[in-house]
């Protein structure tokens, strides 16, 4: 069984290439051009697409050892994401599935990030949870608590109301004039603040629901008023500031999840999405491991942002139920799990 998985829901062209559930490639090509408008513009990551999946997808076959002809299916993302990258993704996979005569499979992107955890590697001794487990994705785009049952078994039992942690933390960089993207700028500044300096609005949500749009608004608003006082207020705090704020969301981020497994009395929590990249996301996992007796599974860096390899691991698990999509199956841009 060899899997060639396509990923371009975003802004990322990726191709992988899995036999018999170990990964043999894993091929990204990233696009800097959004640096210089503070976020990705969807008809520019289109182009971008166009120009990479041809070069990505054949790197990653080369990479593995394996002939085009040798392919058992074809993974792809079906979506959620920019309706523009996933054309081009989707279309290349119907083009090539259909000059080989293999069978192709849809991946949903978000149910992929969870199954990044069960991406493994030549002589990988790595474990992955069992089911069922409770997985925190946060991404740019997604905050959600999913109770996974199975591979194709998934529950989102909480969610954002607004916007997401990994949009906040952008936004909020954004605002202090750190640049694009603001999650590795953040994650940087705040190993050298002070998570205690100052204080943001905590949302009080109920259930396991989150919210990250008063957050962002407070601080936007105290920032205004601390720069108003003293110009050069970002540069003298910018470590405390981005500590702080980390600290804030990973701190909501957790106090819902730790509800979560406590109420459905699972011990088995994983991490997933490009916020897992996090190193104060991180430190907490391990924290509540050792105070709550959790086992926690975070993943390699490689797979917390978009890519392949995850798509392939899914299409691994479906090809193994014949679980096949028709040619004339359209991307979607939103969808849940």
């Amino acid at each position: 069984m060899i899997i060639l998985g396509i990923e371009s829901s975003c802004d990322d062209t990726s191709a992988a290439v899995i036999r018999d559930g170990v990964l043999l490639s894993n091929v990204t090509a990233s696009q800097a051009v959004h640096e210089a408008y503070g976020g990705v513009v969807p008809e520019l990551a289109s182009r971008a697409h166009q120009q990479n999946i041809v070069p990505v997808v054949d790197q990653a076959l080369k990479k593995a050892g394996v002939e085009r002809e040798e392919l058992s299916a074809i993974a792809f993302t079906r979506g959620p994401g920019l309706m523009g990258s996933l054309l081009v993704g989707v279309s290349f996979a119907k083009g090539l599935a259909a000059s080989l005569d293999i069978p192709m499979i849809e991946v949903n992107h978000l149910q992929g990030h969870v199954l990044a955890h069960f991406v493994r590697e030549e002589g990988d001794d790595h474990t992955p949870p069992p089911f069922p487990f409770l997985c925190l994705l946060v991404s740019g785009g997604n905050s959600q608590i999913i109770l996974v049952r199975a591979y194709n078994d998934m529950e989102i039992i909480g969610k954002t109301i607004d916007d997401a942690a990994g949009e906040a933390i952008d936004k909020c960089s954004k605002v202090m004039g750190m640049g694009y993207p603001g999650g590795p700028i953040i994650d940087r500044l705040a190993r050298q603040g002070n998570p205690k300096a100052f204080q943001f609005a905590r949302p009080q949500i109920p259930d396991y629901d989150y919210s990250f749009s008063g957050l962002k608004t407070s601080f936007l608003y105290n920032l205004r008023e601390w720069v108003a006082g003293d110009p050069d207020f970002v540069e003298k705090n910018k470590a405390d500031l981005a500590a702080s704020l980390e600290h804030t969301i990973v701190d909501i981020l957790m106090k819902k999840l730790r509800k979560a497994a406590k109420d459905l009395r699972i011990k088995h929590v994983a991490v997933a999405g490009g916020v897992s990249a996090n190193t104060g996301l991180r430190e907490a996992f391990h924290d509540h491991a050792r105070r709550f007796g959790w086992t926690v599974y975070i993943p390699k860096f490689g797979y917390t942002t978009d890519n392949a390899a995850m798509i392939a691991m899914a299409g691994c698990f479906k090809y193994k139920d014949k679980e096949f999509c028709s040619m004339d199956k359209p991307a979607y841009s939103r969808v849940e799990i």
